[in-house]
C-alpha cells in the first residue's frame, strides 16, 4: 500500500487494557481496514502512549495500512515513582517482559490475532524491544529503533533473527556510536543503520521526524511477508 494512502484522521483509537504480569497496562489500538500487521510501540524513557512524537509516527504507519498499538509500559503508580527515582525506565528486563506479554495479548486478541507484529522502539524501549524479539521471535516480522538504545539489549543482540532497522539523528553522536556498536552485534539479523541528516536525539528539527517515520514504514512494508 502506498505511503499515506489512508485517512488516518478518521481512524478510531480504541482504549484497551493489557494484562502484564501482576499489572494491567493502558493502551490505544488502531486497526485500519485491511491491515496485515500491527506495529507495537516500545516507548522510551519517561514516555508513554500520549507522546506526540510516537503518535505522529503511529499516524504515518496507519496511513500505510498498518495497525498500531500505543501502550504505556508503566502503570500510573509506577510512573509516579519513576518521576522521582528514574529507575524503572532503565529496568530493561522488566520492560522486555511486558513487551512479551503485550505480544501474547495481541496474538490472542480477536481483532489482532491474525496480524503480524512489528516493534517500534525509542530510547530505552528499543533495547527492550530487541530483547523481546530475541526471546519470542514467533510472528515478529521486524523491529525499528528511532533514536534508541539497542546497546541495552546486550548479549541478546546476537540472538535476534528478525530484520532490524536502526534510525539515528546525524547530530546525536553518542547514540550514533552506541547504535554502531549494536549493529556490529546483530550478527544473525538482517540489519541496517539509517542516519537522518540534521536530526538531533528527539528528531525535533523540521522534517526529521517525518523522515524517520517514512523510513520505518518502508522497513515494515519491505518485511511484511
Amino acid at each position: 500500500m502506498p505511503i499515506g494512502s489512508s485517512d488516518d484522521h478518521a481512524l478510531e483509537r480504541k482504549p484497551v487494557r493489557i494484562p502484564a504480569g501482576d499489572v494491567s497496562l493502558n493502551a490505544d489500538l488502531a486497526i485500519p481496514e485491511g491491515a496485515q500487521a500491527v506495529i507495537a510501540f516500545a516507548h522510551g524513557s519517561g514516555s508513554g502512549r500520549h507522546s506526540t512524537r510516537n503518535r505522529y509516527v503511529a499516524e504515518t504507519l496507519n496511513g500505510c495500512g498498518f495497525a498500531t498499538l500505543l501502550a504505556d509500559l508503566l502503570t500510573e503508580e509506577e510512573e509516579a515513582i519513576d518521576l522521582r527515582t528514574r529507575h524503572l525506565r532503565f529496568d530493561i528486563p522488566m520492560l522486555a517482559n511486558r513487551l512479551v506479554d503485550i505480544a501474547a495479548w495481541l496474538q490472542n486478541e480477536s481483532q489482532a490475532k491474525h496480524l503480524k507484529i512489528g516493534w517500534f522502539g525509542a530510547s530505552t524501549g528499543a533495547g527492550a524491544a530487541l530483547i523481546a524479539a530475541a526471546r519470542r521471535p514467533e510472528n515478529i516480522m521486524a523491529v525499528v529503533s528511532r533514536g534508541g538504545r539497542p546497546d541495552l539489549a546486550g548479549d541478546y543482540l546476537s540472538e535476534v533473527t528478525v530484520p532490524v532497522l536502526l534510525i539515528v539523528g546525524e547530530n546525536d553522536p553518542e547514540v550514533l556510536e552506541l547504535n554502531k556498536w549494536a549493529l556490529a552485534r546483530l550478527v544473525h539479523a538482517p540489519s541496517k543503520l539509517e542516519i537522518v541528516p540534521n536530526a538531533t536525539h528527539l528528531f525535533e528539527e523540521p522534517g526529521t521526524l517525518e523522515a524517520a517515520a517514512l523510513l520505518a514504514a518502508e522497513w515494515f512494508q519491505g518485511n511484511l511477508k
